[in-house]
């Protein structure tokens, strides 16, 4: 699908709201209109443009007086373990990793309500609930994988991956908060940036980087990262210091 093609679709603006990300900030978000079927050359062509899926939706921030939202994706091939990252990767070589065709185990949903009560007790997806589960996490596209990782029997993460044309889409992931140990977010992403490589695809796209949201930082530690900076993609190349305009 060409920009021209894009430049016809019809995108809805919603209403001013609460920032998900930065305290007593207003945010807005431009979405795509819903009865447009997600294929996988039209949600291709978005995801280099900037947008993100939640749900069935495609949607990126429409901020007038923000842009501290930035889009961001990690050039696999070229991406090279730290010391750090080789502890955790070794840390949890006994997971096994199991395809999973839809996500309606309640151990799965106690996993979700669990993690979010603890990781994310102050942000907009608190309380959880089965509702939003449904319609965020459990809601797919054709392009849309799941992925169990396991402890012998004991389920301890679940990975929701789009693959694309040119990339893997880290949609959502969510872990059990009691193993702070295994460091299981940083594996998961060491995984699908190894599964990426495997199946000859560029990037893997990390969703919005935010430099003033402490729980947005870590994603700078995946190097080569790249922005989406006035509408192109920028590789960083230095820890940033000051906020990117």
């Amino acid at each position: 699908m060409q920009s021209e093609e894009i430049q016809k679709l019809q995108f809805y603006q919603t209403s001013p709201h609460e920032c998900s990300y930065l305290p007593e900030r207003q945010a807005r978000t431009i979405f795509l209109d819903p009865e447009v079927p997600i294929s996988k050359p039209l949600y291709s062509r978005m995801l280099s443009a900037g947008f993100r899926r939640s749900g069935t939706h495609l949607y990126r921030p429409g901020c007038e007086s923000c842009q501290a939202c930035i889009s961001c994706r990690i050039q696999v091939r070229n991406f090279s373990q730290s010391r750090r990252f080789k502890r955790v990767w070794k840390r949890n070589q006994d997971l096994l990793v199991k395809p999973l065709k839809q996500l309606d185990d309640p151990a799965i949903f106690d996993l979700y309500c669990r993690y979010i009560e603890t990781r994310h007790a102050d942000g907009d997806m608190y309380p959880p609930s089965q509702e939003q589960y449904d319609n965020f996490i459990e809601a797919k596209t054709e392009t849309t994988q799941f992925f169990g990782f396991y402890d012998g029997p004991q389920l301890v993460a679940v990975s929701v991956m789009d693959e694309l044309d040119h990339a893997l889409s880290a949609m959502y992931t969510f872990f059990d908060p009691d193993l702070k140990q295994r460091s299981l977010g940083t594996y998961i992403i060491l995984w699908q940036i190894e599964k990426a490589v495997r199946m000859h695809l560029p990037y893997l796209y990390l969703g919005y980087w935010v430099k003033d949201c402490d729980k947005m930082r870590y994603k700078t530690d995946f190097r080569p990262l790249e922005l989406f900076i006035d509408h192109r993609w920028i590789l960083l190349t230095q820890q940033p210091t000051s906020p990117i305009k």
